[in-house]
């Protein structure tokens, strides 16, 4: 009761975010749906009168509903850009093969003799085809019509990771902060939404005889109408235009932190880390959520405002391991701790740059560092084990997986397994408290406020001091979860917002504040 309380009352805290992430994920939905119902149609009914090419263009829309969505979006940005156009288009395709598979079938469904009848009555092929066959098949029709809206409102979710809005925005902010309230308040609406537009069109499909007429003339123009919701959430502020990460828009030390410390408003997008960089590179946003050891800084030009109010806490990296592991195998602790204190923040700069860049392989970059310390050892024969090594979905945390992974093999007879790119904190943090892996690099500031949710006066009381927060953290996550933080590996990678070098110098800005004095002028 008390979650369902808990989940009511963040629901009504975001409100009026949640109403306009509904009304982009119906227009996401409804605009690919329309351009879908435009091309698949049409598609259907060719099929119908040349046989030949039916195996051909459902071949195609079936190999296109078969690729996975985070791929199908990754091909498009380069193509689109990020925003609304790579989302539509991807949910276009997805939308293809229900469409032009049942109006095919329906019409391939009417009965030879009522064709006949219509023939002999002298109706021409577009005359027997608006008035008899597609009328006669309209409830095929629209069952893949249904079909297709539901498959737009589940992958329209994805939309969010590309800037283009909707529910979405919730649902990864919540896993990536470990907050059940955030995914639900993404996941019913979306849900909700789901079950109540096919429940709607299948009132239209049960239409009779006498109605399908109307309702085939009506369609289009509902479908523009529910199109044109994406527009209406769209409101107007400064010119600037900032790109957060899900996770960053519901942090403390996030965009909320932002706006209620520093009174930032600032029209922002969510979008995913990994096209965020190119997307502030090429002019598309203005102000980006980041890390300040990303490797993309020195690649893009960019620089970090400084955070003058303080409101982003230590970030300092560590290995946080099972305590019944390390119990079953006490030789790891001393091997893991051979990296602290060896990485500091321009060393992981360069690292994150090799890889996120320069496109090199995050296991040759951890061995080249490991060989220039002289801590690399070929692997021994790991007749022990194994030790299951996790990490988050992005680069730093594949090249730190990579560097522990090699000093197990090298200094130990343990076996390995890495199980690289589990997603966001949430995944992370409960599959290692759940026994699903053993180990995987943590950060302080993340552990303070995604994993243990301290208290406001605590964060300002402990962010001044990085010693302060890593005893806070280790000394809880012991008793709470019999888990351990090893020794820190030497670097602080805290958040930050970033701007291109470029546009900071032009409009004067150098801080956190800066910024916000400027957007109070500029409105």
């Amino acid at each position: 009761m008390e979650q369902n309380e808990s989940l009511w009352h963040f629901m009504q805290q975001q409100s009026g975010k949640l109403l306009q992430q509904t009304m982009q994920h119906v227009g996401l939905t409804f605009i690919s749906l329309l351009i879908a119902v435009l091309i698949g149609l049409p598609l259907g009914i060719y099929i119908t009168r040349n046989k030949k090419a039916a195996g051909i263009v459902l071949g195609i829309a079936g190999i296109l509903q078969t690729i996975p969505s985070i791929a199908l979006l990754g091909f498009l940005i380069p193509l689109l850009g990020i925003g609304p156009k790579p989302a539509i288009m991807a949910l276009f395709l997805y939308a293809l093969l229900p469409i032009i598979r049942n109006t095919s079938e329906g019409i391939n469904g009417v009965d030879p003799g009522v064709k006949e009848a219509a023939l002999a009555m002298g109706m021409t092929t577009t005359q027997r085809l608006v008035k008899v066959e597609l009328v006669l098949a309209f409830p095929v029709i629209m069952a893949g019509i249904r079909t297709a809206t539901v498959i737009n409102v589940g992958v329209g979710t994805l939309a969010a990771y590309i800037a283009a809005g909707g529910l979405g925005e919730f649902i990864f902010g919540g896993i990536a902060l470990n907050n059940t309230n955030m995914i639900l308040a993404g996941a019913i609406p979306a849900a909700l939404l789901a079950i109540l537009l096919d429940f709607l069109l299948s009132l239209i499909q049960r239409t009779g005889s006498r109605g399908r007429k109307m309702a085939l003339g009506l369609l289009p123009l509902a479908l523009v109408v529910f199109s044109s919701f994406y527009l209406l959430p769209i409101g107007f502020g400064s010119r600037l235009l900032a790109g957060f990460t899900p996770e960053f828009m519901g942090r403390k030390d996030g965009d909320i932190g932002l706006r209620s410390e520093y009174g930032l408003k600032i029209r922002t997008v969510v979008i995913s880390d990994a096209v965020m960089y190119k997307a502030i590179y090429e002019h598309k946003l203005d102000v980006i959520s980041g890390y300040s050891t990303d490797g993309r800084l020195k690649a893009y030009d960019l620089i970090t405002l400084d955070d003058d109010k303080k409101i982003f806490p230590p970030y300092y990296a560590a290995p946080v391991v099972r305590n019944d592991v390390l119990t079953k195998y006490p030789e790891l602790s001393p091997v893991l701790n051979l990296l602290a204190g060896k990485i500091n923040d321009s060393i992981m700069t360069l690292l994150n740059y090799r890889v996120e860049y320069l496109n090199q392989d995050p296991e040759q970059c951890a061995r080249d560092f490991l060989v220039s310390l002289g801590l690399y050892r070929p692997p021994r024969n790991g007749a022990k084990g194994p030790v299951r090594l996790g990490s988050k979905i992005f680069p730093e945390q594949y090249i730190l997986t990579a560097i522990y992974a090699m000093l197990v093999r090298g200094y130990t007879d343990l076996q390995v397994e890495s199980k690289t790119g589990l997603g966001g904190t949430k995944i992370c943090f409960d599959a290692l408290k759940d026994g699903q892996i053993d180990m995987y690099p943590e950060y302080t500031g993340t552990a303070l406020l995604a994993i243990l949710h301290a208290p406001a006066d605590l964060v300002d009381h402990l962010a001044g001091s990085g010693d302060s927060v890593y005893a806070y953290v280790r000394d809880r996550f012991s008793r709470e979860y019999n888990l351990s933080w090893l020794d820190p590996i030497g670097f602080n990678n805290a958040y930050a917002l970033m701007m291109r070098r470029s546009q900071a110098r032009q409009l004067d800005i150098l801080t956190i504040s800066d910024l916000a004095n400027y957007l109070k002028r500029d409105r």
